[in-house]
């Protein structure tokens, strides 16, 4: 394990486990809500960076890794985004970064906007900007699904690399190890909100310093959806990560951690 983790942890808050892995231990308190088949360990490598500087906790949003799943279980924004404001309350965070990516950022939008979560800033990275009326969001559910099911059977990474075929065998392999934990009924209500819920309306209702980053090569976010964002709260700064897609660390990890100048306080 690298120098910075110091321990996997479960806590129950909004009435459910949640698992988190945590880095570093001191400084400035900095949440990491992973992307829709992302589970804690998949992000430990981005966890390290920050753990230099920050005391940097990374979920298991419910469903997915340790934390909890249930054919019961409501799987929708709302619910996870208010998983993240009590999970917060619960550890007792104060003037926290809360860094959301993909599905992760819209749930940030949407604990911060809705929810009560009173982080100190927010980080979006290539948020899904789909929704009622909007383009699509431009990856399908098969390509989330059909993965699921084969790490499901066992699968190694070889059979992973036809769907990140770019990625090196390492994170291959740390996607294919942990791509099972991902409950597909949390995966099939979490794209289909992509299509329902309109994060836009929360844009406008962020109070505190926020920042958006998005992939220049990713087709998540389009120039034209950008400047909707700014007209809608200007206050929201932008960068964008030129030579990375949708997955900026795994593609481009530097730029990714250049994207945050100083807004949190200290480089990342």
């Amino acid at each position: 394990m690298d120098s910075t983790f110091q321990y996997g942890a479960n806590i129950r808050a909004n009435g459910i486990r949640q698992h988190y892995l945590r880095y570093g231990g001191s400084g400035r308190p900095l949440v990491i809500v992973p992307g829709i088949t992302s589970p804690a360990p998949t992000w430990g490598f981005v966890a390290e960076r920050f753990g230099r500087n920050f005391d940097t906790y990374v979920l298991d949003v419910r469903g997915r890794g340790l934390s909890e799943a249930s054919d019961s279980l409501d799987y929708g924004l709302d619910a996870m985004a208010a998983d993240v404001a009590a999970f917060a309350a619960a550890l007792g965070l104060k003037d926290y970064a809360l860094v959301g990516h993909s599905m992760g950022a819209r749930i940030g939008l949407r604990a911060v906007s809705r929810h009560g979560a009173e982080p100190g800033c927010l980080v979006m990275v290539d948020p899904p900007v789909s929704g009622p009326g909007r383009r699509p969001y431009p990856a399908q559910l098969p390509w989330y699904v059909d993965s699921i099911r084969l790490m499901t059977q066992g699968a190694d990474l070889e059979a992973m690399r036809p769907f990140c075929p770019t990625w090196t065998d390492e994170q291959l392999r740390l996607r294919a190890e942990w791509l099972h934990t991902c409950d597909e009924r949390a995966i099939v209500a979490a794209y289909e909100g992509f299509r329902t819920d309109d994060i836009h309306a929360d844009i406008p209702r962020v109070r505190c310093p926020a920042l958006l980053i998005a992939a220049g090569r990713g087709d998540v976010i389009l120039p034209d959806e950008e400047a909707e964002i700014r007209g809608l709260n200007p206050a929201i700064g932008v960068v964008r990560v030129e030579n990375a897609g949708h997955m900026i660390p795994w593609d481009d990890e530097e730029g990714f951690y250049r994207a945050f100048g100083d807004f949190l306080g200290k480089p990342v």
